[in-house]
């Protein structure tokens, strides 16, 4: 395994070799010792196509995470929250399927969606903390100051995404 990095820092993408043969293949997907973090919650999401999940975050209580698809392809994206970052606000997005050899790993005070682009798809998350409902918070998907290329105008939304996306200026 070893660490790509990204346009933003800390913000990296896991890979991992891939042993495959006529039966299907076998995939690492995490060591701790290549982040030397420790993961003690895991979260399964199944998704059908043009589901956008997120932007989440943890206002308090931040979780760092690693995203893997298990089955499918989405479009990841990740939200630079840290106040005194340079990059607070930019965006990383990467395409992501079951066949690639790579996971995502996104730090602590990021928030985190995803859009379905196949018939449906399956992610894991490891989670470097538990969730706290009482701290979750959405950034909202469409928000004009972070400007993300979704290459869909109108996707399939939670009610709680579609109500509560907070807006990056507000968190200021």
């Amino acid at each position: 395994m070893k660490l790509i990095k990204t346009k933003i820092k800390d913000l990296v993408l896991i890979k991992s070799p891939v042993y495959s043969d006529s039966r299907g293949f076998l995939r690492e997907t995490f060591r701790k010792k290549i982040l030397n973090k420790n993961f003690p919650f895991d979260i399964m999401s199944y998704s059908k196509k043009n589901v956008l999940r997120g932007l989440h975050y943890q206002s308090k209580d931040s979780q760092a995470k690693i995203i893997t698809v298990t089955n499918g392809r989405i479009m990841d994206v990740a939200v630079d929250l840290r106040k005194n970052s340079k990059t607070f606000g930019k965006y990383f997005s990467v395409i992501i399927s079951h066949t690639d050899d790579f996971s995502f790993y996104i730090p602590e005070n990021f928030a985190h969606g995803f859009l379905c682009l196949s018939k449906s798809c399956t992610i894991n998350y490891k989670c470097s903390k538990y969730r706290n409902q009482k701290y979750e918070r959405t950034l909202s998907w469409n928000d004009p100051d972070v400007n993300i290329k979704w290459p869909i105008k109108k996707p399939i939304l939670s009610k709680r995404d579609r109500l509560n996306g907070l807006k990056l200026k507000n968190l200021i």
